[in-house]
């Protein structure tokens, strides 16, 4: 759908551009954008390389298990009826470090891992995988929230367009997430309650 979206605003301001009779400078922006689509493709490159680099020896080292024993008292008052041992609590560990490190391209992953152990999980209580239960609603609300201490992504864009101080974006960032994060838990908290209190 999305493709029919873009191709469609594309045509569209192509024959507007035509009668208008600017058609030479929509040419001349499609050419510049291009050459800082490449510009920037090779800035974020070797960004993501780095910070995924950083992951995987984080990942290798045991860090991220370490991390994810000390996640499990706040996953469990995120996910109150998830089992403690499922696999699932594992990918949703890894997926919120990753976005708390702002390396939104390794949040895809395990976000989909996630989201298929909940999905299994599912199958075990004999409910119906194709409703979305509490735990995928909380996951994908929280995942979306994205608490951030580094975004990774905007500094890496400030960096590309010449911004003085990239890294100014930082404490920012962390106030709206972290609020974005909060506001995210509570309408999780009060849905899954409504929800509860439905089915009774």
């Amino acid at each position: 759908m999305l493709n029919y979206l873009w191709a469609g605003m594309i045509l569209v301001g192509i024959v507007v551009a035509a009668f208008r009779g600017n058609l030479g400078e929509v040419c001349e922006g499609v050419i510049n954008s291009s050459k800082e689509a490449v510009e920037l493709l090779f800035v974020m490159a070797g960004v993501v390389s780095m910070w995924n680099g950083m992951l995987y020896i984080a990942k290798n080292s045991g860090l991220i298990d370490c991390l994810t024993k000390k996640m499990r008292p706040l996953l469990r008052i995120l996910f109150p009826h998830l089992p403690q041992d499922h696999i699932a609590n594992a990918y949703i560990s890894a997926n919120f470090i990753a976005n708390i490190l702002g390396l939104g391209w390794a949040c895809t992953p395990t976000g989909i891992q996630a989201m298929q152990a909940l999905k299994e999980l599912e199958v075990e209580r004999g409910r119906n995988p194709a409703i979305a239960s509490n735990e995928m609603c909380t996951f994908l609300l929280l995942n979306i929230s994205s608490l951030q201490l580094i975004p990774i992504n905007m500094i890496a864009y400030r960096t590309q367009y010449g911004s003085a101080n990239p890294m100014a974006v930082v404490g920012p960032s962390l106030v709206a997430t972290a609020l974005t994060t909060i506001l995210a838990f509570i309408i999780c908290k009060i849905m899954c309650g409504l929800s509860i209190k439905q089915k009774k």
